[in-house]
């Protein structure tokens, strides 16, 4: 039954690196799953340290996952309506020839909508390729602490 447990245990760490990607695949609960398999699954126990940090670092990257998208179309000169179709063309992308669609769909939704809005080609461009690396800043940071609480508990739980 052990090999059991530790199977999907397996199988969820995995999938929270496939989350990056594939935004629908909600990475950090994913974690969490793992966690607490091992938990209540096994009986492990993990320090106080290990939840702590585990707890800070889930909202570090649910903060990222929100903001990073934002804040980039936002200090490039974006609008609100810019904003909004970053995160519409997020989730859009992940269905749409992935991976791929995740960095051409947002890219396009903001340089339509902000064109429309501003009627300035280089303005939208600007703030489309801001959308393209607020994409690829965030998951590079949400790679890099995945894989220090993936390395974490992997320490911890063996």
């Amino acid at each position: 039954m052990e090999e059991l447990w530790w199977l999907l245990i397996a199988v969820c760490l995995l999938a929270s690196y496939v989350g990056l990607v594939f935004p629908i695949v909600p990475s950090v609960l994913v974690l969490w799953i793992a966690f607490l398999i091992h938990l209540f699954g096994l009986g492990g126990g993990l320090s106080v340290w290990f939840w702590g940090a585990i707890i800070v670092l889930t909202v570090f990257l649910l903060v990222v996952d929100l903001i990073a998208n934002v804040l980039f179309v936002k200090r490039t000169g974006g609008s609100k309506w810019g904003e909004r179709a970053a995160l519409i063309g997020v989730l859009v992308g992940s269905f749409v020839w992935p991976p791929f669609g995740i960095i051409i769909v947002p890219f396009v939704l903001v340089l339509v909508v902000e064109y429309g809005i501003h009627r300035d080609l280089q303005v939208a461009l600007r703030v489309g390729f801001a959308s393209f690396v607020a994409f690829i800043s965030g998951t590079f940071a949400k790679g890099v602490v995945q894989t220090v609480m993936v390395v974490w508990f992997l320490l911890e739980a063996l």
